[in-house]
């Protein structure tokens, strides 16, 4: 049997981390294991929302599953000791070829909110998109991210005198992109909300006070900050997909695209495309970039799955506006391989909502920089020296 002194200089007793965020999050290693800590910090209706999708799920599982069926391209006896993450996004910089999605809500995971986003964001150098259905004001948004990029997405409402007044605000406030989404004319069926019985804010019930025992941190929270508020109302007592329907207009046109653009003088980007046509078409309207989503799967069941159909809209109009995608990404190499498949970035949502829920703005910036890490090491097992070298000699999919 080996002796003590053998044995002693092989024992490294491990660090004890006495604030409890930081020793929860250290075990964070991936953006899936965010998600796990995530489920526990917070209750079934409130993680099923940022978790789920619209129906049967089909979508969001086919867009996991193309990012999985990737395979990478690696060129050997290259100088990578050092590598470059950082691009230029709808004409700024970036130090990932990454933009922080809008979400709605954001309070709901988390009292920090978009505040505790924005700023996470603004550190790790990405742009962050605020919601119109944020639970943060724009200006305040814009006062705790002074130093970083701010882009305002937009619905169009039924009411388009107050949808011109958000972006009124927006402009004042220093926002620099306008993100239109164009693929809610009506709610998709998230069927987990439903079943949860799921309203904003959350309901009092006897249900919910028996959540309240396992989820204590979470309802304090919620209870002793300032209440959700939102850029067009204080209260809604639906669910989230009643509220889409009763504010967001299903007769919206390209006619209304053009008068946004007359509206807004910045930069203009189209979020929700998902056929080749209407890609050209709001370019022609004069759309500077657009984003090949299908809403992370949360709308139409089965719509076509983003990364696949990048490359075709970036053979249409990738010469006359940038395009980005989403849907599906958790890794810094679904990064990497959709910046080589066309994309000038990525959008990402649910990855940095995992995040903030298990960790508040530590845990955005966790999601931040577990992204960063996998993208430089992806770049470093590739070959490649520079976010802007990457291209389709690196990567394939593999059930083309």
């Amino acid at each position: 049997m080996p002796r003590w002194s053998e044995l002693r200089p092989l024992v490294t007793p491990r660090e004890v981390v006495f604030d409890a965020t930081e020793r929860r999050l250290s075990r964070a290693t991936t953006i899936d294991d965010l998600r796990a800590i995530a489920r526990r910090r917070v209750p079934r209706s409130v993680f099923d929302y940022v978790d789920g999708a619209a129906e049967a799920e089909v979508s969001l599982r086919r867009a996991r599953t193309a990012y999985r069926a990737i395979e990478f391209r690696p060129r050997v006896l290259r100088d990578v000791a050092e590598v470059d993450t950082g691009t230029s996004v709808l004409g700024g910089p970036a130090a990932l070829p990454l933009v922080l999605a809008p979400t709605g809500f954001t309070r709901m995971m988390h009292h920090e909110g978009e505040i505790a986003v924005a700023a996470a964001a603004a550190r790790a150098g990405v742009p962050y998109t605020l919601s119109t259905m944020g639970t943060r004001s724009i200006e305040d948004v814009a006062a705790a991210s002074a130093e970083g990029r701010r882009w305002f997405q937009l619905y169009l409402w039924r009411d388009r005198a107050a949808g011109k007044d958000l972006v009124e605000r927006a402009l004042r406030a220093g926002y620099d992109t306008l993100v239109l989404t164009v693929d809610t004319p009506v709610a998709g069926a998230r069927l987990r909300d439903v079943r949860n019985g799921m309203t904003i804010p959350p309901s009092l019930h006897p249900r919910t006070f028996a959540n309240m025992a396992l989820h204590p941190a979470w309802w304090f929270n919620l209870l002793t900050t300032d209440p959700l508020e939102f850029a067009s109302l204080r209260t809604w007592n639906g669910t989230v997909g009643e509220l889409v329907n009763h504010m967001f207009d299903p007769s919206a046109t390209v006619t209304d695209l053009e008068w946004l653009r007359q509206t807004w003088p910045r930069t203009l980007v189209v979020k929700g495309i998902q056929d080749v046509e209407d890609a050209k078409m709001v370019v022609d309207a004069g759309a500077d970039a657009v984003v090949v989503s299908n809403h992370g799967g949360r709308q139409l069941d089965r719509a076509r799955t983003p990364i696949e159909l990048l490359p075709e809209v970036v053979a249409a109009v990738g010469d006359r506006a940038d395009v980005l995608v989403d849907t599906g990404i958790t890794t810094g190499g679904d990064i990497v391989a959709a910046v080589a498949l066309g994309a000038t970035g990525v959008m990402v949502g649910r990855a940095y909502l995992y995040g903030l829920m298990a960790g508040g703005e530590r845990g955005v910036d966790r999601a931040l920089r577990i992204l960063r890490d996998e993208t430089a090491r992806t770049l470093q097992l590739l070959g490649v020296g520079r976010i802007g070298e990457l291209g389709p000699e690196h990567v394939r999919l593999r059930h083309r």
